[in-house]
């Protein structure tokens, strides 16, 4: 446990951002981490991951293992999880020069899935009219560009479209991970209770569930709400402006069922918490969450960018993974824990041998 004098000694070193939000700056949210601490692979057991926990009112910093989440829940409570589902998006061919490309595909354009927005790396070299040889079954034709850089691609095979991208595809695995992927990550990088397919990056905070966690979140009187956000691409992707309100957040797609909706509204009302699995889970619901504090259901895109000074309506608890530096993850972490709690929090993880980001240890707060 940190006690308040900890925090009160880092406080010092730190800018009171949480004080006076519109003077953040993007260089506040640096920290230093040792790069053997980004982790390469998940542990054998998702659930044995380590749990920071921060308490907000105390404030306070508490070292745990992540089974032990439901401990902290109370009868009465909802857990919202993102059911999104990561499908192997990285496509790696040859022009027919023998050259090397890449393409990431992103968002479906047409219905079944032949053509697609995607990036593309060499970018210089693949324009419209460019074919890429994926597979023997693979084909993709660059038939146009779009105003922010990426390509529309199309998709030439005999197989149905996602069949061949499941055959020939890469699990995207995030920059920071320096290894190619392998069969054990169509698994581990994907969440017990992923639904639908849709994401290139897995809401990290949930891959620490096993189905024996939400199984006692349940025994305990706590209701389970799912929605969806599909993860792209933006969230990789640091803040380069020195002002954060400066930076654009890409659209990434939701839906939250009427079903979900009103579950989290009865909770609202009947006093109980709100615990939101993931930056992801915490964009979509504070996306839809009315001046009263109560979800419409719906479906849409959203480029919502929290960061300190956003005024939370739909959240209490966030139970989330440790963020890049200078990345809208940490900044939204930081809108709801406050900033010197949460950079004092970082430190305490740098300091005592914490596993970062997408395959690292989680934290809630609280």
């Amino acid at each position: 446990m940190v006690d308040r004098a900890s925090l009160d000694d880092f406080a010092g070193t730190a800018r009171a951002a949480d004080e006076r939000p519109s003077g953040v700056r993007t260089e506040d949210f640096d920290y230093a981490l040792d790069e053997r601490r980004i982790a390469q692979h998940p542990l054998p057991a998702r659930d044995a991951s380590r749990l920071l926990v921060v308490r907000r009112l105390d404030p306070s910093i508490e070292d745990r293992v992540f089974k032990s989440l439901p401990a902290l829940m109370e009868p009465g409570d909802v857990l919202v999880l993102n059911e999104t589902r990561v499908f192997p998006a990285r496509l790696l061919g040859h022009k027919p020069t023998g050259a090397a490309a890449e393409v990431l595909l992103i968002d479906r354009v047409d219905g079944e899935g032949h053509v697609w927005r995607a990036l593309v790396r060499p970018g210089g070299k693949l324009k419209p009219g460019r074919l890429v040889n994926v597979g023997e079954d693979l084909d993709l034709e660059i038939e146009d560009s779009t105003a922010d850089g990426a390509r529309i691609v199309r998709l030439i095979t005999s197989m149905p479209p996602f069949d061949a991208i499941y055959r020939y595809g890469h699990v995207p695995l995030p920059p920071y991970i320096r290894r190619e992927d392998d069969e054990a990550d169509r698994m581990r990088y994907q969440t017990v209770y992923a639904r639908e397919r849709g994401s290139i990056a897995a809401p990290t905070a949930g891959l620490h569930f096993t189905e024996d966690v939400l199984g006692a979140v349940l025994s305990r009187g706590i209701e389970i709400a799912r929605l969806t956000l599909h993860v792209g691409p933006g969230t990789f992707r640091p803040v380069e402006a020195a002002d954060p309100a400066e930076h654009h957040l890409e659209t990434e797609r939701y839906r939250i069922e009427p079903a979900a909706a009103d579950l989290i509204n009865r909770t609202r009302e009947g006093g109980g918490a709100i615990w939101a699995v993931g930056t992801t889970t915490v964009r979509a619901l504070e996306t839809v969450v009315g001046a009263d504090g109560l979800i419409t259901p719906g479906e849409g895109a959203t480029d919502l960018f929290v960061r300190p000074g956003h005024e939370f309506r739909a959240v209490d608890r966030i139970v989330t993974n440790f963020h890049l530096p200078r990345s809208t993850l940490l900044m939204l972490v930081a809108a709801f824990a406050g900033y010197e709690l949460t950079m004092a929090a970082y430190k305490h993880a740098v300091e005592e041998g914490y596993r970062f980001y997408s395959y690292g240890d989680a934290m809630v707060v609280i």
